[in-house]
């Protein structure tokens, strides 16, 4: 009996309609860092919550909501083709820019603490540069595909999704969030040189960023914040203060940690406790422990993330590849510069731990951008079946 395709495809385990497993390697992760958020904002935000005068529990069920929300865009993403996200990604940088821009149009942008950062939604505020970080990761792996040849040998090919860059960098840095603009910018330079970029042209550029992030860090506020990371204990209680207070966290928590709701510097000591600083209350519940249980959860998923981009671009979907990329590196060098503000290796950014902290932008975000990794490796799964049927029927015919 002639066999077709589709029964040399189910002799080899592939059915059509068959549900696809979730990977636990990037799944297992991603619960364990969630629940360990969901424990540190319970306890972190009681103190700031009574301050206030509302329920001790207020800013965690805010946080489970944000998270809810957070699972539907992820579920929604994960119904969404790849090839539809490459479609849209030429204009993303552009709209990235005027994104970015609403944030200083008179009752549309929201200042707080002195920095125009948020949009009003009328029931909640909105930190654009959450949603712009995913936009021009999406818009980096399209550019990186279509000039995938061009980007290893000529440095103008190389050096324009810089210059993009460096115009979110300047509007980033007028609202102001240094932050954000430095992740931006080393998520641009990490992509372009996993692209294949020459050294030499990473090094110029790199080269070149060094005196724009220099002039912005002569901003009063800024040099503050630099004099006081160099020695914070100079001037404890005024530009040394958030430091300070963290680092007395870090050293309570010794090995096994006080116990989980038994820190100190989170009742008014430590500002945002359970947002920029909630890593610092984390290891003084949890000791070295739990910071090293962190680290791991991050070490793995980043790994897997970016295992996930190699196996896309193996399986020669460059596009998706490029994708997986930019998130890993992201989701990587916002957790690696969060965990090092507070732990007194970099100076003061606010920058929130992805999965961790609390907040609503970030957590949306930072689900959706997870949602697609898991369409990417859904995809992979999908499509290596018929692949390898394609590649068997050409082998049968040749023979």
């Amino acid at each position: 009996m002639r066999t077709t395709p589709h029964h040399q495809q189910a002799q080899r385990g592939y059915h059509p309609g068959r549900a696809v497993q979730v990977d636990p390697w990037l799944l297992v992760p991603v619960l364990l860092l969630v629940a360990s958020g969901l424990v540190m904002v319970g306890s972190a935000s009681i103190a700031i919550a009574q301050s206030q005068g509302v329920s001790t529990s207020y800013y965690l069920v805010r946080h489970i909501i944000y998270i809810l929300l957070g699972l539907a865009l992820a579920s929604t993403l994960r119904v969404i083709p790849i090839a539809f996200l490459e479609r849209i990604s030429r204009p993303l940088m552009w709209v990235s820019a005027l994104v970015l821009l609403l944030v200083f149009i008179p009752g549309i942008g929201r200042s707080v603490n002195g920095s125009a950062r948020w949009i009003n939604l009328g029931i909640a505020n909105f930190q654009v540069v959450e949603a712009v970080k995913v936009m021009v990761i999406i818009y980096m792996a399209g550019y990186l595909v279509r000039k995938a040849d061009m980007v290893r040998v000529r440095f103008f090919d190389t050096l324009k999704p810089l210059l993009l860059a460096a115009m979110l960098t300047g509007i980033l840095l007028v609202q102001p969030d240094m932050g954000s603009a430095a992740v931006i910018t080393a998520i641009v330079g990490g992509m372009v040189w996993l692209a294949g970029a020459a050294w030499r042209h990473i090094l110029v550029l790199g080269m070149l960023t060094l005196p724009a992030f220099g002039f912005a860090a002569l901003e009063p506020y800024r040099l503050r914040r630099i004099i006081s990371f160099t020695d914070p204990w100079a001037d404890p209680y005024n530009s040394g203060f958030q430091l300070t207070q963290a680092l007395i966290a870090v050293g309570r928590g010794e090995v096994f940690g006080v116990g989980l709701g038994a820190s100190i510097q989170k009742l008014y000591y430590l500002p945002e406790a359970h947002t920029d600083f909630i890593f610092a209350v984390l290891a003084e519940e949890f000791g070295l422990l739990g910071v090293i249980f962190i680290l791991s959860m991050f070490m793995l998923l980043v790994a897997r993330i970016m295992s996930i981009g190699l196996m896309a671009h193996r399986a020669g979907k460059p596009f998706a590849g490029n994708v997986a990329y930019g998130i890993g590196l992201w989701i990587g060098l916002q957790a690696l510069i969060s965990m090092g503000v507070n732990l007194g290796i970099l100076p003061t950014k606010g920058l929130t731990l992805p999965l961790i902290s609390s907040g609503g932008s970030s957590v949306l975000m930072t689900f959706l951008a997870l949602g697609i990794v898991f369409r990417i490796r859904y995809e992979l799964d999908r499509d290596a079946p018929l692949k390898i049927a394609r590649v068997a029927n050409t082998a049968g015919a040749r023979k």
